[in-house]
């Protein structure tokens, strides 16, 4: 009897490409040893699946005029910053994978949202860890939701076994890398077993309307383990960063289908979990006895988020031959091109000095509103002179010197004058804004020189 020639195909594990055999390099990431064998089987009825959309039923198109529209709904969560990533809630049906570094926190902040949202029968299958490790861990926490399962299964099949007895109201899967589906002959965390595995988790979300949380490894560059078309299927994807060095945890949203980007959520590693941070600008400003050099303050946005963050330079004389450029947390290239700015169009000499740039608290910033910031702290340590308590700074700086107007600038003099600032720097081209309305002092001006003059006389 002949026996059928196993298929087999040749899979990027960086972006998923495939290929009939071996190659060195990938010819769409461009990638290095990347490519792993792996065996093919095709599902002869896809529609076989207990969780196919069609369910066996014929497929017609529908003209847009005739679906009717129903009203958003969204499941409040306890935790307020994760209700904010997600833009207001989660939403029934929908697929959220949660990314971050090994160590971060993933895993216990998924475990507190499922030991302490309310009212929401939850299922949290882990393919890591045993039902003892996720007990002493929910007991550090505190169990609040008693309708809160546990189960550890790595096998697709009988994961939806268990949830059609149960079914949860929410659904958290530690990690997608871990599963694995009897439809793909390979073995799991594969390209093919991490697609497929959350194929059929997004299958199910979709016809049971249930919020599924996938959580992921990442790789050495940041980025989500697995094919790229991962980050396609999900609707949502979260990433957790900081540096495990400081107790600070960052959440941000690459991709949401169902609200912003923009948005940011603050966290606080303690010894019972993940704190909300309601407050950011309180942690993100040290506050001093005495004035320092070289640190100011700086009102950016994260999202729809304002805050207040320290902006810290030190500038000294280049003891090697070439002068040091050093940001943590900026953009080097901008600090560059903020120095060049200085050098050419305010006479400040810094192309023989050393430059090191740092943001406090971990962060990483893009806003284009802490450049007026940064360029003070940079003068501050060139001169040797410390901005005065209770002064902070909201503006852009362009290639000419000027200083250019920044979004939602309402918002960040508010901030400032409720956490006590006496004044703040912005450009004088803002239209509308009028001195009466506030307590805090507005020192509106056009150029760098004014700001320098204005600070240190």
């Amino acid at each position: 009897m002949a026996v059928a020639k196993v298929k087999t195909q040749y899979f990027c594990q960086n972006c998923g490409t495939s290929s009939p055999k071996w190659v060195g390099k990938c010819t769409s990431c461009g990638e290095w040893n990347t490519y792993v064998e792996e065996i093919v089987k095709k599902n002869d009825d896809p529609r076989s699946s207990p969780f196919s959309r069609s369910n066996g039923r014929a497929v017609k198109p529908l003209n847009l005029n005739e679906i009717t529209g129903g009203e958003e709904r969204r499941i409040p969560l306890y935790d307020k910053e994760l209700t904010r990533v997600l833009g207001g809630g989660l939403v029934p049906g929908s697929l959220v994978l949660f990314g971050g570094e090994p160590g971060i926190g993933k895993s216990t902040l998924m475990l507190q949202l499922a030991t302490n949202v309310k009212n929401m029968r939850v299922l949290y299958v882990s393919g890591e860890e045993s039902e003892q490790q996720i007990r002493m861990r929910a007991e550090r926490i505190g169990i609040k939701n008693q309708d809160c399962f546990i189960l550890t299964e790595t096998n697709t099949a009988n994961i939806f076994q268990q949830a059609a007895i149960i079914e949860p109201q929410l659904m958290i899967i530690d990690s997608i890398q871990t599963l694995h589906t009897a439809s793909v002959e390979s073995s799991p965390g594969s390209v093919s077993q991490v697609r497929e595995c959350a194929g059929e988790m997004l299958r199910y979300a979709k016809e049971n309307e249930v919020p599924v949380f996938l959580i992921g490894h990442i790789t050495k560059d940041g980025s989500i383990a697995g094919p790229k078309v991962l980050e396609h299927m999900v609707d949502t994807v979260l990433q957790f960063e900081g540096d495990r060095n400081h107790v600070y945890r960052l959440l941000r949203t690459t991709k949401n289908r169902f609200g912003s980007t923009n948005e940011l959520g603050i966290y606080e590693m303690q010894g019972s979990g993940l704190r909300e941070v309601s407050n950011p600008s309180e942690i993100l400003v040290t506050s001093r006895d005495e004035a320092v050099s070289g640190v100011s303050i700086a009102v950016l946005m994260e999202g729809l988020r304002p805050m207040l963050i320290e902006t810290q330079a030190l500038v000294s004389s280049a003891a090697y031959g070439t002068p040091q450029r050093s940001a943590t947390g900026f953009d080097l290239r901008r600090l560059g091109m903020l120095l060049a700015v200085l050098e050419k169009r305010c006479g400040f000499r810094l192309g023989v000095k050393d430059v090191f740039l740092n943001i406090a608290g971990g962060l990483k910033v893009e806003d284009p509103g802490i450049d007026l910031a940064v360029v003070c702290a940079v003068l501050s340590s060139n001169a040797d002179m410390p901005i005065a308590n209770g002064v902070c700074f909201a503006a852009e700086v362009g290639l000419s010197g000027e200083i250019r107007p920044v979004t939602r600038i309402e918002q960040r003099i508010s901030e400032a004058e409720k956490l006590g600032f006496k004044e703040i720097y912005i450009s004088k081209f803002h239209k509308g804004l009028k001195q009466d309305n506030y307590a805090i002092r507005l020192r509106m001006c056009g150029k760098i020189e004014e700001v320098f003059s204005g600070l240190f006389g």
